[in-house]
């Protein structure tokens, strides 16, 4: 297992990612059903940007089942660099997520200033999942990736620095797994496991001596 699998399996396990498909259903069928006979939202030009009406739903699924204690993280809704709206952060204890709509899983979401600045400031940690504390100046950033008009797929997924590179690593399709996870699929290597406490220490550690 590499480690950036074996520090996304600690941050997010299989228990919490098994709810990741019926709350996206749930948000996707929500959009579907609040857009359906409302005709301000049938014009073409509506139809054209019915993506914003399923993250709106999406990001509030994932607020609720934070908010009802089903994942055991903090949420944030932090502003756009430029101050036009927020978005969500879901905060477990040594990462970032945040959610995007994609049409491509195999690219990294569109390069908006937000993202390039959290998956720069993050790669101090993420370069062979060694810590380079000089260089790092955020948390490591996880993305849960999701289909765009159809929910055909959904993804979690540590990004590069370099947009173009794709991801240090990326789960399988999560739409295809199990609703009810009891261990995880492939054991954790005691390296890999060393690997991720000592990535977790030098995050604490820059954590305390930057307040």
């Amino acid at each position: 297992m590499e480690h950036a699998e074996a520090f996304l399996l600690d941050q997010i396990p299989q228990q919490y990612r098994a709810l990741i498909p019926a709350t996206l259903k749930s948000a996707y069928d929500a959009a579907a059903l609040a857009t359906k006979d409302e005709p301000i939202f049938n014009v073409p030009s509506a139809i054209d940007n019915r993506g914003r009406v399923i993250q709106w739903s999406v990001d509030l699924a994932f607020e609720r089942l934070v908010k009802a204690g089903k994942w055991p993280y903090d949420i944030r809704w932090q502003q756009y660099e430029k101050p036009t709206g927020r978005y969500l952060e879901i905060r477990p204890s040594h990462c970032v997520l945040t959610i995007s709509q994609v049409a491509n899983p195999r690219k990294q979401p569109r390069d908006v200033r937000f993202r390039e600045n959290m998956r720069l400031s993050a790669q101090g940690w993420l370069a062979g999942m060694a810590p380079e504390s000089d260089s790092s100046g955020g948390l490591p950033h996880v993305l849960l990736m999701h289909g765009h008009q159809t929910l055909n797929f959904a993804h979690l997924a540590i990004p590069k620095g370099d947009h173009a590179s794709g991801f240090h690593f990326r789960t399988r399709n999560l739409m295809t797994m199990p609703h009810v996870v009891s261990e995880p699929e492939v054991a954790i290597e005691d390296t890999d496991v060393e690997a991720v406490l000592v990535l977790k220490e030098e995050i604490d550690k820059w954590r305390k001596d930057h307040g």
